[in-house]
């Protein structure tokens, strides 16, 4: 990117000529963040119906995983904070 601070104008037209190329310059930045940022939090969709077998079954498999490693998580959480049999501090 260029950066002309000391750019003196002569005419309005000569502004108004740099606030559009400068305008569109942003929009077309704009643009391009907003396609990255798309690409980057959002998984792309896959058809479960056109899917292969295998993939779905993978899919499942680490959808049980994680389901499991949260029950996990929340039960040893659960024993922590809200066991009845803590031993009390001297």
């Amino acid at each position: 990117m260029e950066e002309n601070n000391n750019v003196s104008y002569r005419s309005l037209e000569a502004i108004q000529a740099r606030k559009q190329y400068l305008l569109k310059d942003i929009k077309k930045d704009d643009e391009k963040i907003r396609n990255l940022w798309g690409n980057l939090f959002h998984k792309p969709e896959m058809l479960v119906s056109s899917s292969t077998p295998s993939k779905r079954i993978n899919s499942l498999m680490t959808t049980g995983a994680g389901v499991f490693d949260g029950i996990i998580l929340a039960w040893k959480l659960y024993r922590k904070f809200f066991s009845k049999n803590k031993k009390k501090r001297k």
